[in-house]
């Protein structure tokens, strides 16, 4: 997908002020940069051991349009994501494959990327894995150990002490003294922790195991200190914005805040963003609970464009249940925008052409805009692209010039981008297979031609048939003075 440069500004000067909703603070709020101009955008990853499912697609598609946008009101954001290419599920899942734990990730991670591209995903400017960043592992919890926030244990394991920072609990909103009220009810917990809410940082080497050397034995990393250690390297020790998916509010983000300012002194992330679950009957969809769809399956249904606009048409904080039908009108919708444009005269070749700079053009990017400055309000910025587009053919029914529907059919093309949707060729798009039809291009071609000659034939009867037969499959049939045209839909 072309990755478009849509100016929201109305002067090109400062960078245009947003709210965001703090998962801190719980409440909105006008976002301070830390250096003006500028944002830090930290958002955990995906584990890759298995290929990604429609909830990492929600935090994909989700943070790529946060970015887009940001640039389009004019930010300069650095953008990072990381890999965790180390943790149990991978080491469990490479020895349940007989495959090294290398082969496995670099397969997965192959097949991330190729599902992020396909969903129409810029790349992070920065994608740090975390076996990269095993030194800075070790550093920080170094730094923990001697400010006393972490304790080597008999059993090899090195452990943050919860007690040690009175904070701690502030994100998710949860006492440490309420959780303990019931710990000594939990089954099997290990002996060598001072507090049964402390979480381990490193964890000594198992046999056939990967490990590295340090300070305290061979062993490999925790999963929170892994995220502390890339996002303070990456953005340093204070920055902007981190988010990731609602799961991980508690208690991994609570845990990397924790360490990342007990070894630091400093505070580490000024707001916290989460996206909504994506469930299925209500429930959160998760690999755990076995109720997930990878990305590639539902891709083997449904095109990717649609599926972007699925994830759009919730705000990024709420719910969103996987639907089958929500999927096929969030394909009908592009279907409406993509008539539009072909009706206007869009094609390949103007696709991307300079769009109008009238007034009421300043207006419509000016109501774009307000939109996603309000938290990033994707389903009222669609509103504001499908009023366009009602627009577009508003002008077109009464006959106004082509040029002047034309533009502002550009200008729609323009504003969807930062959305990352409507980019394509109007007729490559509305003839594209998606969920709609199992027909291939040849035998709708085939089965247009034996309408025509039916026609000729004068066996009406026999067209419409044909036409019904058509329609019933998902292909709807236009026709005009210079023929037959069709589309999907």
């Amino acid at each position: 997908m072309t990755a478009l440069r849509c100016d929201l500004r109305s002067d090109g000067a400062a960078a245009l002020p947003f709210t965001l909703y703090n998962s801190e603070s719980r409440k909105k709020s006008a976002f301070v940069p830390l250096k003006e101009g500028e944002i830090g955008l930290y958002v955990c990853g995906m584990t890759v051991y298995d290929y990604c499912h429609m909830g990492h697609a929600r935090v994909m598609v989700g943070f790529d349009v946060i970015v887009r946008a940001l640039r389009a009101m004019g930010w300069t954001v650095r953008y990072v994501r990381n890999i965790t290419d180390i943790d149990d599920k991978i080491i469990q899942r490479a020895n349940e494959n007989g495959e090294t734990i290398q082969a496995l990730t670099a397969r997965f991670i192959d097949a991330m990327n190729e599902d992020a591209a396909r969903l129409g995903c810029l790349s992070p400017d920065d994608e740090p894995k975390a076996t990269e960043f095993i030194p800075q592992m070790q550093t920080m919890i170094g730094q923990l150990i001697e400010r006393e926030h972490a304790y080597p244990a008999e059993s090899g394991d090195v452990y943050f002490s919860v007690e040690s920072f009175p904070r701690y609990g502030r994100l998710s909103g949860r006492k440490l003294e309420d959780m303990q009220a019931g710990a000594s009810q939990r089954v099997g917990e290990e002996l060598s922790k001072r507090n049964p809410f402390d979480f381990v940082l490193w964890k000594p080497a198992k046999a056939d195991e990967p490990s590295w050397p340090s300070p305290w034995g061979n062993g490999r990393p925790g999963w929170h200190i892994e995220c502390s250690a890339m996002s303070t390297c990456c953005l340093g020790h204070h920055f902007d914005i981190h988010g990731g998916g609602g799961d991980l509010l508690f208690p991994h983000h609570e845990n990397e805040i924790a360490q990342s300012e007990g070894a630091t002194g400093e505070t580490y992330v000024n707001h916290w963003m989460h996206m909504g679950f994506i469930t299925v009957k209500d429930e959160k969809m998760s690999k755990s609970l076995g109720n997930f769809f990878t990305i590639r399956d539902v891709m083997q249904q449904f095109d990717p464009e649609s599926i972007r606009l699925f994830i759009l048409s919730s705000h990024y904080r709420s719910p969103l249940d996987f639907r089958e039908q929500s999927l096929k009108d969030a394909r009908q919708s592009l279907g409406r925008l993509y008539q539009t444009l072909k009706a206007a005269g869009v094609s390949a070749s103007t696709l991307h052409s300079d769009y109008d700079q009238s007034e009421a053009s300043t207006e419509w990017r000016q109501r774009f805009a307000a939109a996603l400055q309000d938290d990033f309000n994707t389903p009222e910025a669609l509103a504001v692209l499908f009023e366009l587009a009602r627009e577009v053919n508003r002008a077109l029914d009464a006959g106004e010039a082509q040029p002047v529907a034309q533009h502002r059919a550009q200008l729609l093309v323009q504003l969807a981008g930062v959305l990352g949707i409507v980019q394509q060729d109007p007729v490559a798009f509305l003839q594209g297979g998606g969920d709609a039809a199992g027909l291939s291009d040849s035998a709708i071609e085939q089965a247009i031609a034996d309408r025509q000659a039916a026609k000729l034939a004068k066996d009406y009867a026999g067209a419409d048939r044909i036409r019904k037969e058509l329609l019933e499959q998902g292909v709807v049939l236009e026709d005009s003075r210079e023929g037959t045209n069709w589309r999907r839909g």
